[in-house]
């Protein structure tokens, strides 16, 4: 028996709620003795609205916080390489920089993760953002007093510190503001928006650099978007989180998420194939050598060229967003990082500029595919009480490998060639999908990314398990 209000054209004439009683087929239903036809294409739309998120008015604000925090911080990475260049013209000195921030990461990841889980998620977003916002100011008064360098990569650090907070956050927060049947088209808008702020915040810190002839205005305003995003997170709602027994306080508790991936197979295997892919295909840290020496396109080429691939993901995040969920996951993945090495190895051989142009929007299409259905994995296949741990493993996973693929890509370039560098990363990437198509064979035989029925979690998931 279902509540149901009367329409919109009876308000005002004094009727009340009635009860209704629907027939289990769901196709009548009984109104006072009257049956009123629900057609075919009223349930489709209604499921399609459930499972679209942003129809969620609190994941539409996320959503907005998300981009213009991200948008900040690709502001800041431009200005922050203009600065530092400018003052050393030193690559080391730049180098540094990646450093800096992936420190943090590896050493503070298993407490931030639980950090995660224990605690509220939107204050641990809200502190990390402030802090963030707070490192972006001492990098403007260090920009503006010419301060040492010294400071500098403690600014860095602080910022690094407060990413390996918010970054595991910010992502399962999500599922506390979407219905888990809109988990992944939720995954799919959060990736456009990450994705549109890489190719709008490197432009929009170049220009103002260009308009006020320094970064100090940059790195203000790198700041003012972090407030903008804690101010954001005061007006959403976020339903209770499951939070880990008080027992579980020990080290024990802090490694659970690694426990928890090395039980879930897939979810191990869908991290592992991103890993090596992005360790692997690290084409676009050569791309300055193929803009100038090889496809001899100058800086406005080289523009086109670290842009097309943030326009292909955008493009296909979009593509995703308006589509029903996979039915084939698994297979899905694995196509999508083989054809991303195969475009990879396609642009290593490529003379051709605008050839070149469209194998890395490909590259970013193909990795946006992968990106959401791991992240669409950790959501959906993870007990709430453990989406903190399990996240923050994946962002050190993810955010390691983009250092490491960059320095793998400069060193091998460095003894054999930029193009046998490249060539060699995509046959190396595709090799790794046949393996772990061959080791982990729940990947190849994934369907659908949810495990159980909607009316079932995966905190029940995991409970029937144990």
């Amino acid at each position: 028996m279902d509540l149901l209000w009367p329409s919109r054209s009876h308000v005002g004439i004094g009727l009340v709620p009635v009860l209704v009683e629907r027939q289990d087929s769901g196709v009548a239903t009984r109104f006072k003795g009257r049956e009123k036809r629900v057609t075919r294409r009223s349930r489709h739309v209604m499921i399609v609205g459930m499972k679209n998120a942003l129809h969620a008015r609190d994941f539409r604000l996320l959503l907005i916080g998300i981009f213009l925090g991200m948008f900040g911080q690709q502001m800041l990475a431009v200005a922050l390489g203009w600065e530092l260049y400018k003052r050393t013209g030193s690559a080391l000195v730049l180098g540094g920089v990646g450093l800096a921030q992936v420190i943090p990461l590896i050493v503070l990841f298993l407490p931030a993760g639980y950090i995660v889980d224990r605690y509220n998620r939107k204050c641990v977003v809200m502190g990390a953002q402030l802090i963030m916002a707070l490192a972006a100011l001492g990098l403007a008064f260090l920009s503006y007093e010419k301060g040492p360098l010294l400071l500098i990569y403690a600014c860095l650090v602080a910022m690094g510190s407060a990413q390996s907070f918010s970054s595991p956050a910010n992502s399962v927060l999500v599922s506390q503001v979407v219905p888990e049947e809109a988990y992944e088209n939720a995954t799919t808008w959060r990736s456009s928006m990450v994705q549109l702020s890489a190719v709008l915040g490197p432009a929009s810190g170049g220009f103002l650099i260009g308009i006020f002839r320094d970064t100090t205005p940059v790195f203000v305003l790198s700041a003012i978007t972090a407030i903008a995003f804690v101010l954001l997170l005061f007006f959403i709602r976020v339903r209770r989180q499951q939070r880990p027994a008080a027992r579980q306080r020990s080290l024990a508790a802090l490694v659970e998420g690694l426990r928890f991936l090395g039980r879930t197979q897939v979810m191990l295997a869908a991290i592992t194939l991103d890993l090596f892919a992005v360790l692997l295909g690290g084409a676009t840290t050569l791309l300055p050598i193929y803009a100038a020496s090889i496809l001899h396109v100058g800086p406005v080429g080289l523009g086109w060229l670290q842009a097309a691939s943030s326009i292909g993901a955008v493009c296909m995040a979009l593509a995703l967003a308006h589509r029903p969920p996979f039915k084939r996951a698994g297979r899905i993945l694995l196509l999508a990082v083989g054809c991303f090495g195969l475009a990879t190895i396609i642009f290593g051989l490529s003379r051709w500029f605008w050839l070149s142009l469209l194998m890395l929007f490909l590259l970013g299409a193909f990795d946006n595919i992968s990106v959401v259905i791991r992240s669409t994995l950790v959501l959906v296949r993870t007990p709430d009480e453990m989406r903190g741990r399990v996240s923050a493993v994946s962002s050190l996973f993810v955010g390691t490998s983009n250092q490491l693929g960059g320095f793998e890509s400069g060193l091998v370039a460095q003894l054999i060639g930029p193009v046998l560098s490249v060539v060699v990363g995509g046959i190396g990437t595709i090799v790794v999908v046949l393996i772990i198509a061959r080791i982990w064979p729940e990947m190849r035989r994934m369907g659908t990314l949810r495990e159980l029925p909607p009316d079932l979690t995966s905190s029940d998931a995991f409970k029937a398990k144990k």
